[in-house]
C-alpha cells in the first residue's frame, strides 16, 4: 500500500489544445445545441464566502425517460470576475454521499485571486444528498452510541451485526424503493451534463477528490467531448470499485495507525505513553478492551472508538487532538476526554446519517458485492490478522451490500483516450484511496500527469497547504500546463509536508486549525 514514487524532475510543459477559451455561461445563446432553461442565481453569501450564489437544476430520476419524474439538484458558484472566463469549474469533494456546497467557495478562495476570477466555481449536492431533492435517509440515528462490538468474538455477535447490516437494507428498500434503481455513479454522472447543459457551457473544468475522481473518470468516459480540463486528487481504483477497494484500505488504514502510535511515540514527552511504538499500539488496543468493558462516559465503546480515531487515518493533523483524548483516558482515566474526542470526530447527525444513506446506495447499485457471507467472513478475518485496526469496523460499513434490495450493475470501464490529459495527484501513503489507484487511473487515462506527494500520508493534498504540489494545479487550471511526462509512473515529485507538532492540552484543538483542516472537514471520512 505504500508504493514508492520514482525519482523523477518536474518540468513544466504547456500541452496544446487545452488553452482555448471557452465561452461563459452567459455568452452561449439559450437555443445552442445542448442549452438548457439558464439557472437563476440568488444571493446566498456566508460571512466566509460572501459572493456565493444558489440555484437549483432539475434532472431525470431515470436518464432513459427524461420526460419522467425528476429530481432537484442543488447548485452553489462563486462566479467569475475577470473580463474572459474559463467557464465552470466544478468541485466535488468525494463520498458517495457527501455535500459540495461549501467546496466552492472553498476552491475559490484557495487558489490565487487572479486564477479563481476566470472561473465559475460550481459546488453541488449530487443527488439524494444534502439541499438536493428528494434526499435519503434510511435509518435515522442508525449510528447512535453505544453500537455493537465490530470484531465478532463468537457468532452470535456476528449474527447481531449481520442482522443489524441487512435491516438497514431493508429499510433502504421499503423507505426509498423507488429511488434506489438510480442511486448510482452512471446517474450521477449524467446529472452533471444536466448541469453543463444548465450552465450553457460547451464544456466542464471539473476537480474532484476520493470518490469524486471515480465519478469524474465516469463523465469523462460517458461525455469525453465535454471535458477541458480535468483534476484528480486522491484517486479510486477503478479496478477494485467497490469490494476490493474496501479491503486495501484495511491495510491501508492499519498501516497509517501506527504510523500514528509512532508519532506518539515520538512525543513521550507530551503524550506519556511511551516511547516504543509498539508499547504504545498496544497501549491503543487496551483502552478498547477497557471501554468494551465500561463505554467512556457510556457512550464512547470499541465501535464508537474505532470511529473516533478512523479519522486520524485521513488526515494527521488531526493527531494531536487524538493524543491528547488517548493520553488523558490511558494516564488519567479521563472518560470526558474520549467523549469530547467522540463528539468531534465520530458523533454522526442527520447530514451524517444521510450521508451514509447515499454512500451505500450508490456503491451497492454500482457493482456486484460478494454473494455468500462466507466470502466477507473469510476476506474480513484474513485483513484483520494483519490489520486490526478497522477490518471488521470498514466490512460492517459496507455489509448492508451483502443484501441490498436493488440488483446492482456493471462498473464503469474507465478507460479513455478520448479527452485531454488529465492532472492527477496522489500521496504514498495515502489510506482512503492507497497510492496504487493512482498509478491505475495515471494508466488508463491517456496523457494524463501524476503529481505524487512522496511520504504523504493523507487523504486528499492539494489546496491543503502544499505549495509544492498546488503550483501544479495553478498551472494547469491556469493555461493547462503540466509536468513532462514521466511514463507510467510519477510524472513530478513534492515532499510531503511536516508531520503535526505535539500540542499540549490548550493547544490540541488549535492544532487542527491549520490550512489542511478546512479541506478535511468538507471531505469528511470513508469518502
Amino acid at each position: 500500500m505504500t508504493k514508492r514514487a520514482g525519482i523523477l524532475v518536474a518540468v513544466g510543459a504547456t500541452v496544446a489544445g487545452l488553452v482555448t477559451a471557452v465561452p461563459s455561461a452567459a455568452s452561449t445563446a439559450p437555443g445552442a445545441p445542448g442549452a438548457a432553461a439558464p439557472l437563476k442565481w440568488t444571493a446566498c453569501g456566508t460571512k466566509a464566502y460572501p459572493t456565493q450564489q444558489c440555484a437549483t437544476v432539475r434532472a431525470p430520476l431515470d436518464h432513459d425517460r427524461p420526460s419522467g419524474r425528476q429530481v432537484t439538484l442543488a447548485l452553489a458558484r462563486i462566479p467569475h470576475t475577470a473580463k474572459t472566463s474559463q467557464g465552470p469549474l466544478l468541485v466535488n469533494p468525494g463520498g458517495p454521499g457527501g455535500s459540495g456546497l461549501s467546496m466552492a467557495g472553498f476552491v475559490a478562495s484557495s487558489l490565487p485571486a487572479k486564477l479563481a476570477a476566470q472561473y465559475d466555481v460550481i459546488g453541488f449536492d449530487p443527488r439524494g444528498v444534502g439541499r438536493s431533492s428528494p434526499a435519503l435517509d434510511c435509518v435515522p440515528k442508525h449510528f447512535d452510541p453505544v453500537r455493537p462490538d465490530t470484531v465478532p468474538g463468537s457468532p452470535r455477535d456476528e449474527r447481531t451485526n449481520r442482522e443489524r447490516a441487512a435491516s438497514f437494507a431493508d429499510a433502504c428498500g421499503e423507505k426509498h424503493g423507488d429511488l434506489l434503481p438510480f442511486m448510482d455513479t452512471v446517474s450521477t454522472a449524467k446529472d452533471l451534463d444536466v448541469i453543463r447543459r444548465a450552465l450553457g457551457a460547451r464544456q466542464i473544468n471539473y476537480f474532484g477528490y476520493s470518490y469524486g475522481t471515480y465519478l469524474g473518470a465516469v463523465y469523462a468516459k460517458l461525455f469525453p467531448e465535454r471535458v477541458r480540463r480535468l483534476v484528480l486528487d486522491s484517486i479510486v481504483d477503478p479496478d477494485g470499485v467497490w469490494y476490493e477497494d474496501n479491503l486495501g484500505q484495511d491495510y491501508a488504514f492499519d498501516a497509517r495507525h501506527k504510523a500514528f502510535a509512532a508519532w506518539v511515540a515520538k512525543n513521550d514527552a507530551t503524550y506519556r505513553l511511551g516511547t516504543d511504538p509498539a508499547k504504545v499500539e498496544a497501549a491503543w488496543y487496551r483502552m478498547r478492551a477497557a471501554v468494551k468493558k465500561h463505554p467512556a462516559a457510556g457512550k464512547v465503546g470499541p465501535s464508537e472508538l474505532e470511529d473516533t480515531f478512523l479519522p486520524g487515518g485521513y488526515y494527521n493533523g488531526y493527531w494531536p487532538q487524538l493524543a491528547e483524548a488517548f493520553a488523558a483516558y490511558v494516564n488519567d482515566k479521563d472518560e470526558d476526554a474520549l467523549a469530547t474526542a467522540y463528539d468531534d470526530f465520530a458523533a454522526v447527525d442527520a447530514s451524517g446519517d444521510n450521508g451514509y444513506s447515499v454512500y451505500t446506495a450508490v456503491q451497492c447499485r454500482d457493482t456486484g458485492w460478494p454473494k455468500s457471507w462466507t466470502t466477507w467472513r473469510n476476506d474480513t478475518w484474513q485483513a484483520h490478522r494483519k490489520a486490526p485496526f478497522m477490518s471488521w469496523n470498514n466490512t460492517w460499513y459496507n455489509a448492508p451490500c451483502a443484501t441490498w434490495p436493488v440488483a446492482p450493475l456493471r462498473p464503469v470501464r474507465v478507460t479513455n483516450h478520448e479527452i485531454p490529459p488529465a492532472l492527477l495527484f496522489q500521496a504514498t501513503d495515502d489510506a482512503a484511496t492507497p497510492y496504487e489507484g493512482g498509478l491505475s487511473m495515471h494508466r488508463k487515462l491517456k496523457g494524463s500527469r501524476l503529481v505524487v506527494e512522496e511520504g504523504g500520508g493523507n487523504h486528499g493534498i492539494s489546496l491543503s497547504g502544499n505549495d509544492c504540489l498546488d503550483a501544479h494545479l495553478i498551472a494547469y487550471l491556469t493555461d493547462g500546463t503540466l509536468p513532462r511526462s514521466g511514463g507510467s509512473g510519477a510524472d513530478a515529485v513534492c515532499d510531503a509536508l511536516p508531520e503535526p507538532e505535539a500540542a499540549a492540552t490548550a493547544k490540541a484543538k488549535a492544532a487542527t486549525g491549520q490550512k489542511g483542516s478546512t479541506l478535511h472537514s468538507l471531505l469528511g471520512f470513508r469518502g
